[in-house]
């Protein structure tokens, strides 16, 4: 992975847009797999609708690990020094994840080059989900 260079970047750069499938009960499945959260509010529409939801949704944490893969997929995870997030909506089955990134600072801290970065995954609607920052150290 080549990774972007400091003085190449510029406030304002957006990282590329990572975009993925619908979430649908598959997706959920496998996701409560590998994680281990089996939340019932997940994956049984009948606790789902007790909760007075209209069906399962997805894990505020499958949206977390797809900004970190926006994230790595722009810097290997070395770089990382920090990511913060905020949960700000729920992803409903058929929402279409998409993870986006715009550098917002750059400045130098423990002898690191690095640079702040606004993240977000919103649905395909525009609707946030999930927004927050990342502190990324570059070259």
């Amino acid at each position: 992975m080549q990774s972007p260079r400091f003085n190449d970047i510029k406030v304002g750069d957006k990282l590329p847009a990572l975009v993925l499938p619908a979430i649908n009960r598959t997706t959920l499945a496998l996701y409560c797999g590998a994680s281990g959260d089996h939340n019932p509010i997940h994956i049984d529409i009948d606790f789902a609708r007790k909760a007075r939801m209209p069906d399962v949704f997805a894990h505020g944490m499958l949206s977390a690990a797809y900004l970190g893969r926006l994230l790595t997929g722009w810097v290997p995870q070395s770089q990382l020094r920090n990511v913060s997030i905020r949960f700000t909506g729920i992803t409903h089955l058929g929402n279409q994840p998409t993870c986006t990134g715009e550098v917002t600072e750059k400045f130098e801290e423990n002898g690191e080059q690095r640079v702040k970065v606004a993240i977000r995954c919103a649905n395909q609607y525009g609707e946030d989900k999930l927004v927050g920052e990342a502190i990324v150290a570059l070259d």
